[in-house]
Order: C-alpha cells, then sequence, then structure tokens
C-alpha cells in the first residue's frame, strides 16, 4: 500500500453535503450569539434577565429550532467527513491512519487557539480529541456502529431524564451570580489580559470533569450516526435511497416536534431539557440535512439552498470569523457591547452577518478552491502547499 499522502481533490463534491455544513454555521451561530455576548447561557439567568414578552418568545424559537440541533448536525457531518475521507484514501491506495490522525492534531491546534484566545465555547477541540477514537470504529460493520450510536445516546438521555424527573422538586437549575458579575466586569470593562483569564475560567467552567461525559455521550453518537450514513451512501446516491430517506425524515421530524417543541405547551419543564437536547437535538440534526438533501432532488430548491454551499465550503473559516466578530463587537477589547444586546438584536445580528459571509464566501470561492483555514488544514495534513487560486471556471 501507498504510504505517501497525496493530497485528495476537491472534485465530485456533494453540494448537498456543503449546504448542510453552511446550515449547521448559521444554526451554531444563532445559539453563540447570545452566549457570545453575555453570560446567562451559561451560568443560569436567562429568563431574569431577558424577561419581556419579546425576549421569551425569540428564546422559545431558539431553543427549539437551534439549541442543540446544530453541533449535533455538524458532528453527524463530521463523522460523515471522516468516514469519507478514509474510504477516498482507500481508493487511492494511501494509508488512510497517518492522515487522518494528522487531520486531527491539526483540528486540535486550531480548537486551542480558538478556545483559549478567542472563545470559550469552541467545539473543535473536542472534535479533534474525540475524533481520535473514530478509527476504531472503521472495521466494524454498519450495524455495529448503529446500535453504539443508539446504545451511547440511550445512556445520555434515558437514566438522567429519569433522575431529573424525580428529583424535580428540589432542583430547578441555578443562577451562579458572582460568576455572572466576574463576566460582566471582565468581558464588558476588562483588558486584554482580564478577558483571556475570564474565557479560561469559563472554559474550565464549562469543560469540567462531571461535563465530560456529557459532551462525550452527546458528540461521539452522532459522529457515528455520520459514519454509518456515509458508509450506506444515502447522502452519496439520494435518489437510489429516497424511499429510505423519506422514512427516516418524516420519523424524524416527528420527534423533532414531539421532543423539541412539544415541552414548551407543557411549561418547558426543566428535567426534560436533556432529553429535548440528546435525543430531540440529535433528531432534528438528521431531520435537517436529509431536508437540505430533498431540497436539492429539485432545481428551484438547488438554487434557493445555494448560498448554504458557499459557506458550507468553508465552514472552519466561517466559524472562526464568526467568533472573530464577535470577540471584536461584544468584549471591551472592541465595542464593549457584552451584556447589552437582547435575544432578538443577537438574532438580528447573527442574520445580518451571516448575509455578509455569504457574498465573502462567494467572492472568495470565485478566486479560490478552498477557504483560507480550510487551505492551510490541508497544507499541514498533508504536509506540502496545496495550490489553492482557481485558474479557469468560477463557482456558479
Amino acid at each position: 500500500m501507498n504510504t505517501k499522502a497525496t493530497p485528495l481533490g476537491d472534485s465530485g463534491r456533494l453540494d448537498w453535503i456543503d449546504a448542510a455544513r453552511g446550515l449547521a454555521i448559521l444554526g451554531i451561530f444563532m445559539v453563540n450569539v447570545p452566549a457570545f455576548n453575555a453570560p446567562y447561557f451559561l451560568y443560569g439567568g436567562q429568563g431574569e434577565f431577558w424577561s419581556s414578552p419579546v425576549d421569551r418568545t425569540v428564546q422559545s424559537i431558539v431553543d427549539i429550532f437551534f439549541q442543540a440541533s446544530f453541533y449535533t448536525l455538524f458532528s453527524f457531518m463530521f463523522g460523515f467527513g471522516i468516514q469519507m475521507m478514509k474510504d477516498r484514501l482507500e481508493e487511492r491506495g494511501i494509508s488512510h491512519l497517518p492522515v487522518i490522525y494528522r487531520r486531527l492534531f491539526v483540528l486540535t491546534g486550531f480548537g486551542m487557539v480558538h478556545a483559549f484566545l478567542i472563545w470559550h465555547g469552541d467545539i473543535l477541540l473536542s472534535y479533534g480529541v474525540l475524533g481520535l477514537i473514530l478509527p476504531v470504529f472503521f472495521q466494524v460493520s454498519p450495524g455495529f456502529l448503529l446500535g453504539w450510536a443508539f446504545g451511547l445516546l440511550g445512556i445520555l438521555t434515558l437514566p438522567f431524564t429519569l433522575a431529573l424527573y424525580v428529583s424535580r422538586g428540589q432542583f430547578q437549575g441555578s443562577v451562579n451570580r458572582p460568576a455572572i458579575e466576574s463576566a460582566l466586569s471582565n468581558y464588558g470593562n476588562g483588558s486584554l489580559l482580564d478577558i483571556w483569564q475570564q474565557n479560561f475560567t469559563d472554559w474550565q467552567y464549562a469543560n469540567a470533569i462531571g461535563n465530560l461525559p456529557f459532551l462525550v455521550l452527546s458528540l461521539v453518537p452522532m459522529f457515528l450516526l455520520g459514519m454509518y450514513v456515509c458508509r450506506k451512501r444515502w447522502l452519496h446516491e439520494p435518489d437510489a435511497h429516497r424511499s429510505t430517506i423519506l422514512k427516516v425524515w418524516v420519523v424524524t421530524g416527528i420527534l423533532f416536534v414531539a421532543l423539541k417543541a412539544g415541552p414548551h405547551f407543557y411549561g418547558n419543564p426543566f428535567w426534560f431539557g436533556l432529553m429535548q437536547d440528546g435525543a430531540g437535538g440529535s433528531a432534528s440534526a438528521i431531520f435537517y440535512v436529509l431536508s437540505i438533501t430533498l431540497l436539492f432532488r429539485t432545481e428551484m430548491g438547488a438554487r434557493l439552498a445555494s448560498p448554504l454551499v458557499w459557506v458550507g465550503r468553508m465552514s472552519l473559516s466561517n466559524y472562526i470569523l464568526q467568533s472573530i466578530f464577535c470577540f471584536v463587537l461584544f468584549y471591551s477589547a472592541g465595542f464593549g457591547l457584552y451584556g447589552k444586546v437582547a435575544p432578538a438584536g443577537s438574532m438580528t445580528i447573527v442574520i445580518l452577518f451571516y448575509m455578509i459571509q455569504v457574498f465573502l464566501s462567494r467572492f472568495w470561492l470565485k478566486n479560490y478552491r478552498y477557504g483560507p483555514l480550510e487551505w492551510l488544514w490541508r497544507t499541514l495534513t498533508y504536509g506540502q502547499k496545496q495550490p489553492n487560486k482557481r485558474r479557469k471556471k468560477a463557482v456558479s
């Protein structure tokens, strides 16, 4: 077998896969901006501090349609991408493990820079580290992948939801007021060093040892589901698998509505939150990616979704760009709007800046094959400078 890592080209891309990544970038941004703008998502008190009817309505919309739906979608796409890369490397007779491990190590490096210098809510570091276990699943059957995915999701949601239900009278969530005051002071008025120190404090809080099992059990099942779907080639050959895709789309759509929207009809109880996010978020992620795939089966649908393709082809660059934008907008090192933008304002910011990203991505991809960070990632993965400048054909 050839051990030299020669790069894979970008030919044969599946536009609906890129569009799904673009949708994930939008959804993640919709959840991240309120968390970037104020400490209430991390330390509690959203309902107390953002209590107007408009604020509550916007928070409900985000909770139903975005919360836990898009980092799970991105996790699904991550597993799908790892499996696809492995398959393509094998087709070319290239030893896949060295390339994939280098890719994950580089991603971990990106994550460390992002997590510690820009935003504590980074997900790249977790993907890079947890992704190291995925080669263990390369040789198992698709059924084994599916069983492990559902098993891990069940371990996360069922016993903990039952425990929260039993103790629902004693524990309804808490508000960490000292932590809120510290974040408001350091992010809103502090020096750059104060911002970085607060960011590290928040990262430690979010990634405490007790939270790690929940992180693993929320990400790894979606990695495995992505690998499973890639193995079954549902998204490679959607016309050949249309019947299966439609059945899964209907089932996940029902679960999406029942588990994500349903709780809002009976007070959105705290004890149901893990089921809502774990099972409901996973179902909605699958529903979204299959919806995009079905949308691309029509010419009109493909045209409507084309802006998502441009953003999705540069998903890493766009994800980091969103964080840099928020750092400048909200922290005292920039415009200092931390804690001053209500949920409706956050949603407006997301929509406007995402529209800018659509145009920037389209402009960039007319001239280059990859986004800047995607190019760097590939160059470091393969150990040789990658060609990037387009010579002839522009992106349509």
